[in-house]
Order: structure tokens, then sequence, then C-alpha cells
């Protein structure tokens, strides 16, 4: 029998994925690709560009992930975002709570990241707080009021609650068939919304779009292919490596600060060790520091007033709050999560887009004037 030596498969999947999130880093740095970013341009101004860009990752995280799947490099149902148990309220008041957050940090988990290896302290606050909360929501007494008052409320379904499952189930076809078919039509949807707009084809979108949807796929192909031991020499059992939920996983930026600020104070504890997500932050900010020294655009930016600097300790911690209660960020769900084609992710979508909306008519009436002043 051919003995497997997962340290040195760990190794590899960490350095690829490294590597994978410092040229991740570096796009979003160019290209200005924000989840929040995209969100504020269409209330704001009715500009959808950055809303385009967004899109046309998802269409091809969508198809990248329906090609792996369909030449069995992976299996969608191992993921956390395609178990039977949908819990609409915990993922809606999350991505709630998630989306107003990252309107008053600045930006989302993965912006946050982008924009501290451009030089932002505000950002590195904000990681901090994130990282904190994030980390006191997956273990500590938030996750008691997460666990006993929003996860109770879910529905258990008689199949996964990705779409293709739910088709096959419905309709008898094999899951593969209505992989294929679903994802077609969905990704094909979303690459299309953003491409039949002539004025969107520039060099910057293509790049984002592109870049962000291939990242995505990337990350599935490593950890459930390049990190997967069908049959681990310890435990006699199928394994994902170098994951922290150990499961398959892709990108999400909230979780793993939690995990990066563990690994950090307790490094000199041997069971702690680096994991996908965790590589996956360090990458993203020298990705970006990279691009921001090259291209001359890094400074030093701080606090302008105490509002400013509470706006971002609260968005802070609502994103580590929202982030974990619904299993993901504006990255995890909204594109890794929705790769996957999981129902959960795509009742995500909303609560994102509600909770930004509340955050910008906030900061709005803050900046109105005062007649009475």
């Amino acid at each position: 029998m051919e003995i497997v030596d997962t340290s040195l498969i760990s190794h590899q999947a960490l350095w690829v994925t490294f590597v994978v999130t410092v040229l991740l880093g570096g796009v979003m740095q160019l290209t200005s690709f924000c989840t929040m970013g995209a969100i504020a341009d269409l209330f704001v101004m009715s500009n959808l560009s950055r809303l385009r860009q967004w899109s046309l990752a998802i269409g091809i995280a969508i198809l990248g992930v329906m090609l792996l799947s369909s030449f069995g490099l992976i299996d969608v149902s191992k993921s956390i975002y395609t178990s039977s148990k949908f819990m609409y309220l915990s993922i809606l008041v999350g991505s709630t709570l998630f989306g107003l957050g990252m309107v008053l940090a600045s930006g989302c988990g993965s912006k946050t990241l982008v924009r501290i290896g451009g030089g932002n302290l505000k950002s590195l606050i904000v990681f901090l707080v994130l990282g904190l909360v994030a980390y006191m929501t997956l273990r500590g007494f938030l996750a008691v009021i997460r666990i006993n008052m929003l996860d109770t409320f879910f529905i258990t379904l008689n199949s996964n609650q990705d779409l293709p499952s739910i088709v096959s189930a419905q309709f008898g076809s094999s899951r593969s068939s209505a992989h294929l078919l679903v994802g077609l039509i969905l990704g094909g949807a979303f690459v299309l919304f953003a491409l039949l707009d002539k004025t969107f084809l520039t060099f910057k979108n293509l790049l984002a779009g592109f870049g962000v949807g291939f990242a995505i796929c990337a990350i599935w192909w490593v950890s459930g292919y390049l990190a997967f031991v069908a049959e681990d020499p310890n435990t006699l059992e199928e394994v994902f490596l170098a994951t922290n939920s150990g499961k398959m996983e892709s990108l999400s930026f909230v979780a793993p600060y939690a995990y990066s600020l563990d690994w950090l104070m307790f490094y000199s504890d041997t069971s702690k060790v680096l994991t996908i997500g965790v590589v996956a932050v360090l990458g993203m900010v020298c990705g970006s520091a990279i691009v921001a020294l090259i291209t001359k655009t890094f400074r030093w930016e701080t606090f302008h007033n105490a509002e400013d600097t509470a706006n971002h300790l609260m968005g802070g911690a609502l994103m580590g709050f929202g982030g974990i209660t619904a299993l993901g960020c504006t990255i995890g769900q909204g594109l890794s999560g929705i790769s996957t084609l999981a129902v959960g992710s795509f009742l995500a979508l909303p609560g994102f887009f509600l909770g930004a909306y509340l955050g910008l008519r906030y900061l709005q009436m803050r900046l109105a004037p005062n007649p009475c002043a």
C-alpha cells in the first residue's frame, strides 16, 4: 500500500493557496474590486460597473465549480454550504448585520485585507476587532447566543441544499446532469449580465471579474482535490487537510481572521497549525502591498475623528458576528457559497444588500446638514 505523506500534501496546498491569494490581493488592489463599493455605487450613483465585476466573478466561479465537479475533481456536497440543514434565520440576520458592518468599516473582510496592504491603519484595527468578535461568535459567549437563539430556526431538507441536489431529487435525474443544467443557466446568466454592457468591457473590469472568479475555483481545487486524502493513515477515514472546518473550503474572510489571531497568539502550541484560511489572509495582504508599492499608491491612513473610529469599531464587530452567523461573508457566501449553488448562499445576498443599504442611509443622515444648527 502506498504511504501517504500528509505533511507534504498540506505544505503543497498551503503554498499554492499563498500564491493564488497573493495574485488575488494584487488584482483586488489594482482593480478596486469591492463588494461594498459595488453596492454603494448602485444605491448612491446608480453605477453598475463594480456590481458587474462581482456578477462576472460569481458567474465564472459557478461555471468553474460546475466543470471541476463534472470531471470528478471535487465534490461540493462535502462543503459547509451544502448541508441539508438550512438555517434560514441565522443566514438572514447574519448577512444583514455583515452588510451593515462592512459599510461602517469601509469594506468587507477581503477589502479590509487589501486596504491593510495599502497602508490603511483603520483597516488594521477593523481586522483585530473583526477577528476577536468572530472568535467569540465561534467559541465564546456570543456563540451561546447564536446557537441558542438563531441556529434553532432551521429546516432539514430531504437532500443537500444545493440546487442540483434539490432538482435531481425532485425530478429523478442524476445530480451531475442537474449540476450541468443549473450551472450553465445561472452561471451563464451572471456572466451575460456583466458582459452584455459594452461599457463594462475594459481590461480592469474583466481582470477583476475573471481574476476573482478563477481564484475561488482554484482554492476549491486546492482544498477539494490537492489536499484531499481518501484514507488518512492515522484514522483510515477521508480527510481534507489544512482546513479549519475539516471540510472542503474555498475563500472566506471572517472565520480565518479568528484562526489567524489564534495561530499568532498560540504559535508555540504545536496543535496550532497553518491552514488554507490563515495563509489566504496573509497572501491577500502581501499581494495588495506589492501592487500598492509598485504603483506608488501605498500611503498611511488613519482615523479622521472619534465618530470615524466608532464607526469602524462597530463595523468590525458587526462583520465578526454577522459573518460567522451567516456562515460566510460577501466572499464566503457571496462567491464561494454561491459557486456551489447552495440555497443558503442565495438567501444571504439580499441580506448583504439590505444591511449595506441601511448602513449607507445611516451615513447619509449623519452627513446631512442639520437645519436647526
